[in-house]
């Protein structure tokens, strides 16, 4: 959900077409992404399992952590400072299938989601070696994930269609910023003092 709550294009996208189109016009622009956002999670993780014997090191995966909390942190600072752009709506409804590959372009056309990826494995331990079924249920869970989120918020955009302003969404990066920078925070404190969730 880390990777997919920020308000970037797609999420104002997915917004917009909630608001204009309709839920399920919202729902299937945020389906694109979360496909795309599986792709760069793929292409991490096989990048990052090339030099797994260099990661598995103590004193390694102790800087990686380090390096993760402070990239992370980094994420949330830049997204609860950044204030979306808003793009004048179509009137164009479209069919659902181009609102999914629009969606998909929009994410899969930014490809420093890689860097968060890499925060996020190497904060949370993601790549484990000889555990391809853990790799494998991490990944689903990056999409189920990502799902959870669009069908989250294209439900709460529906319901309050008569009520949201799309001005808002400034708020909604600003929490998600300060939720991220306290879960890097508190990564990195628990890896200064040895401690582990897993």
């Amino acid at each position: 959900m880390l990777a997919s709550a920020p308000m970037g294009p797609v999420g104002v996208l997915c917004i917009q077409r909630t608001l204009n189109k309709g839920r399920w016009y919202g729902l299937v622009t945020g389906l694109g992404a979360a496909l795309s956002d599986i792709i760069y999670a793929l292409i991490t993780g096989v990048g990052m399992s090339f030099v797994i014997e260099f990661i598995e090191q103590p004193r390694t995966m102790y800087f990686l952590q380090l390096v993760g909390s402070v990239l992370l942190f980094g994420f949330g600072w830049f997204t609860f400072r950044t204030k979306p752009q808003l793009r004048p709506a179509s009137k164009n409804k479209g069919t659902l299938a181009h609102n999914f590959v629009t969606g998909f372009l929009v994410t899969l056309s930014n490809p420093l989601i890689i860097f968060l990826f890499l925060a996020l494995f190497a904060r949370f331990t993601f790549v484990v070696p000889d555990h391809l079924g853990q790799q494998i249920l991490g990944y689903i869970s990056i999409f189920l994930g990502a799902m959870l989120w669009w069908y989250g918020l294209t439900y709460i955009i529906d319901k309050l269609r008569s009520t949201f302003e799309l001005e808002r969404i400034g708020l909604i990066n600003k929490t998600i910023g300060m939720v991220v920078m306290v879960v890097s925070v508190l990564g990195l404190l628990s890896t200064l003092l040895g401690l582990t969730l897993y």
